[in-house]
């Protein structure tokens, strides 16, 4: 069964439709230059809003692993995804910090890239087209990869049946394809989650 990540929430208006939903897992941005930056306060009241099933997964750039070890520990998300250039040496120090899971994403633009990321010692890997860039990752670059991993970047709910059946990643991750005027849009959520699960039933 595909993973569904919704990404970027920031209201508890997210947070509700999410648990209505019950998706797999949901995403706090924790980067300060992203429009959908949560401070971690106002995520740690968003998390005790959220169904005990779900997991809170914290969106990090270049953070020092100590504080990202810290906010695992204070509970505040169960595992985090690394945008950044976090290389080798620093997930291996986050990983002698903390047993929570640890996705690495990765910008795929060629087979070198792949390449990078089939190597990667994090726990789960994220194939994305660009940070946040809203376009679709060429899935012919992709089809064969070996290694389970969610797939991002410019998913929707009128392409994300289509993904899924060419390429059956073990998640895939949404954030702007679920929003409109920058803001989550429910109507878009549900139909995207929708959307994820006839897919799996056609199969």
């Amino acid at each position: 069964m595909t993973k569904i990540k919704l990404c970027g929430l920031t209201r508890s208006d997210d947070i509700e439709t999410a648990n209505e939903l019950a998706v797999d897992y949901i995403g706090f941005v924790f980067a300060r230059n992203s429009s959908r930056y949560l401070p971690f306060d106002k995520a740690r009241e968003l998390k005790s809003r959220l169904a005990e099933n779900i997991k809170a997964i914290g969106v990090f750039v270049n953070e020092d692993p100590v504080i990202v070890a810290k906010i695992l520990k204070q509970g505040i998300i169960d595992g985090v995804q690394l945008h950044g250039s976090e290389d080798h040496d620093y997930i291996k120090k986050l990983k002698e910090l903390t047993n929570k899971p640890i996705i690495k994403a990765y910008r795929i633009r060629k087979k070198e890239d792949l390449n990078k990321a089939y190597a990667c010692i994090a726990d789960y890997l994220l194939l994305d087209s660009g940070s946040g860039s809203g376009q679709l990752l060429d899935f012919d670059l992709i089809k064969d990869f070996k290694r389970p991993y969610f797939l991002a970047g410019g998913l929707d709910s009128e392409n994300v049946e289509k993904a899924i059946s060419y390429l059956k990643p073990a998640g895939v991750d949404v954030s702007s394809g679920i929003e409109t005027a920058g803001l989550k849009d429910r109507n878009k959520m549900i139909a995207f989650v929708n959307n994820v699960r006839k897919e799996e039933k056609n199969d």
